[in-house]
């Protein structure tokens, strides 16, 4: 079966569905940044500080407690999960569009990739990785921009003529 550019064969109320469906999509995932930046100021020091505490520092703004076992597994195994049915969506949406196969692997496979890294890292650094807050932001990063780069490719492929 060939998926390829078939996005710009559907009729439009399938159309206006998917785009719906990718702008509460973008709501709830940008919703998500905005939650990080309160939480670790998209920094390498405020997500190890978001994990592990920052008891030992008498002065803080707001005062942060390590994070146990079972929340860590609990936030580890619902944004794996979560942001697997997210970017399992947005791929099936992407196979359908017209742009360039290589790019479209990539923007169908690399978020998963990143949902393991970041989140794994984050549980190698509540471990005691402390090295590992870089990879986690460079591979938060990516991740955030496959999706951003993902949803701009559907908008424009819907806005497409066939």
């Amino acid at each position: 079966m060939q998926l390829h550019g078939r996005i710009h064969q559907f009729p439009k109320e399938i159309k206006l569905f998917i785009a719906t469906f990718v702008i509460v999509l973008s709501v709830g995932f940008y919703t998500g940044l905005l939650f990080v930046n309160q939480t670790e100021q998209m920094a390498p020091a405020g997500i190890q500080e978001n994990y592990l505490g920052n008891e030992e520092i008498e002065d803080a703004e707001v005062m942060k407690f390590e994070k146990g076992a079972r929340e860590m597994l609990t936030i580890v195994h619902t944004h794996i999960l979560s942001m697997s049915f997210i970017f399992f969506l947005l791929g099936g949406i992407l196979a359908t569009t017209s742009i360039n196969k290589k790019l479209k692997t990539f923007l169908m496979i690399e978020p998963f990739i990143s949902v393991i890294v970041t989140f794994g890292g984050i549980y190698l650094l509540w471990s005691g990785v402390h090295w590992f807050k870089y990879i986690i932001m460079i591979s938060g990063m990516l991740m955030t921009l496959s999706f951003t780069i993902g949803i701009l490719i559907v908008f424009q492929q819907l806005l497409k003529k066939a």
